[in-house]
């Protein structure tokens, strides 16, 4: 598979679950209406994607990835008619931290800067 089959195939999957979620087509009352996926990685034999997931309010960022993670087998049936590939991914949703990361960094830089607001 070239890296450029396995880019595009990352974003078909990046805009299928994506739109799943927007769309409330997981019925899932712990998954957070403002969840989003932020990155997909595909592995090279097209077995297995490991999909990140950011939310507006970290409090709901486990328990939108639990839920995620208990529809998977529902989110893979769905993507494996969109994508008609001859194997469709395993997905694994796991928890992407890096813009509360990043706001801490800031409140350090800040902090150290003398800007306290």
């Amino acid at each position: 598979m070239s890296e450029f089959s396995g880019a595009r195939l990352e974003s078909r999957i990046l805009e299928a679950v994506s739109t799943m979620i927007v769309k409330g087509m997981i019925k899932n009352p712990k998954l957070s209406t403002f969840t989003s996926i932020t990155e997909v990685h595909l592995a090279s034999d097209n077995t297995a994607a490991t999909c990140l997931v950011s939310t507006a309010m970290e409090k709901d960022l486990d328990r939108s990835v639990e839920a995620l993670n208990s529809a998977a087998p529902f989110i893979q049936g769905h993507i494996g008619k969109i994508l008609r590939t001859r194997n469709t991914p395993r997905l694994t949703f796991k928890a992407d931290r890096s813009y509360q990361e990043g706001e801490k960094v800031n409140a350090l830089i800040d902090r150290a800067m003398g800007r306290n607001e």
